[in-house]
């Protein structure tokens, strides 16, 4: 589908990119190994507290977010500092999405089974993340179409991406803007159960929807989730 290229990125552009996903991939494993050792009460580290007010580690990702973006918009700089920036972002976006569940919540459910979203978030971002660097541009013209052409294959995948978000499967749906693949396949595969898609089109006891229940009641992902952040508790700790 147009609309995105995949090619290796060498010149300036691509060492932007790189910087950005290394600094967020590299910043993630950083807080989730010290947020862990936190935890189980090992090493130096402490919970940061203003009186009584305990500073969550997205305060900082979204100040490092805001000052790399007021750096590229005001000056404009090329290199070294644009890849500084970008490195800036990247570490800003990981401590911002590591806590994306406590801002969707507007609780402190971090360790709680709620915190998965957090994890969820940062795989996504990974995913896109590492797409950009191999040069995906999601909506930019590279094939060279005509303005209706290029406008009805934006919208397909925007479609595409949506029924795929519909069906449940908002980390295909949103990787699906970046890769189109992804969205078809999630788009006409089966909704997980409990998506708008399943309540509105599955019929109670239908033969479609008890084959739904049954793909995605495995869990595949879980442990490999608490590999790389820590088992969640039963309780919000």
């Amino acid at each position: 589908m147009a609309g995105v290229t995949i090619e290796l990125f060498t010149g300036a552009d691509g060492g932007v990119a790189v910087w950005m996903f290394a600094a967020f991939v590299v910043t993630f494993a950083i807080t989730r190994v010290v947020v862990r050792m936190i935890r189980a009460g090992r090493g130096p580290f402490r919970d940061t507290t203003v009186g009584s007010v305990h500073v969550h580690h997205h305060v900082y990702g979204i100040f490092l977010i805001l000052i790399a973006g007021a750096g590229e918009f005001v000056y404009r700089p090329g290199p070294p500092w644009v890849q500084v920036l970008a490195a800036v972002f990247g570490a800003g976006a990981a401590l911002t999405l590591d806590e994306f569940a406590l801002w969707l919540h507007l609780d402190d459910v971090y360790w709680a089974r709620e915190g998965r979203k957090s994890v969820d978030a940062v795989l996504i971002a990974t995913v896109i993340g590492a797409f950009l660097v191999l040069g995906a541009r999601p909506f930019e013209d590279t094939a060279g179409e005509g303005r209706v052409a290029f406008a009805v294959t934006i919208a397909t995948q925007l479609a595409l991406a949506f029924v795929a978000i519909f069906k449940g499967k908002i980390a295909s749906g949103l990787i699906g803007i970046v890769v189109p693949f992804v969205a078809v396949v999630a788009a006409v595969r089966l909704a997980k159960p409990a998506s708008p898609w399943a309540r509105s089109r599955y019929r109670p006891g239908s033969r479609r929807l008890q084959r739904a229940e049954t793909r995605f009641s495995r869990k595949r992902w879980e442990s490999v989730k608490d590999l790389l952040a820590g088992a969640p508790s039963e309780g919000r700790t």
